[in-house]
């Protein structure tokens, strides 16, 4: 769904939230364990994680009195594939041009 992959990159264009994404890469972790490596409040993490978790980039689970947050594999995947329909041009038109070079030289 072309509208949540380009609505994922504009979640991830804030500075925060691209840096509580990356947190998240090493793993889940809880809003409190979040906050403490950033320069922002727990309250303010929670409000990213929801903006994040809309966006289908995270998801949550709840572990006893915590809630733990991770990235989503599905909503990661959509963003992947979007990049990867850039790549796939990119690897066509590097050929075509390494093709075209050669056919000169012949």
């Amino acid at each position: 769904m072309v509208t949540n992959q380009k609505g994922a990159l504009a979640v991830l264009a804030e500075p925060t939230r691209l840096a509580i994404f990356e947190l998240l890469a090493d793993g889940p972790r809880a809003v409190g364990e979040l906050a403490d490596c950033l320069p922002v409040t727990r309250p303010a993490v929670s409000q990213h994680l929801k903006v994040l978790k809309a966006a289908r980039l995270v998801v949550d689970e709840q572990q006893g009195t915590r809630r733990y947050y991770a990235l989503d594999p599905e909503g990661i995947e959509e963003i992947r594939a979007y990049f990867d329909r850039f790549w796939k041009y990119a690897l066509s038109s590097f050929k075509a041009a390494v093709e075209d070079k050669e056919k000169g030289r012949r």
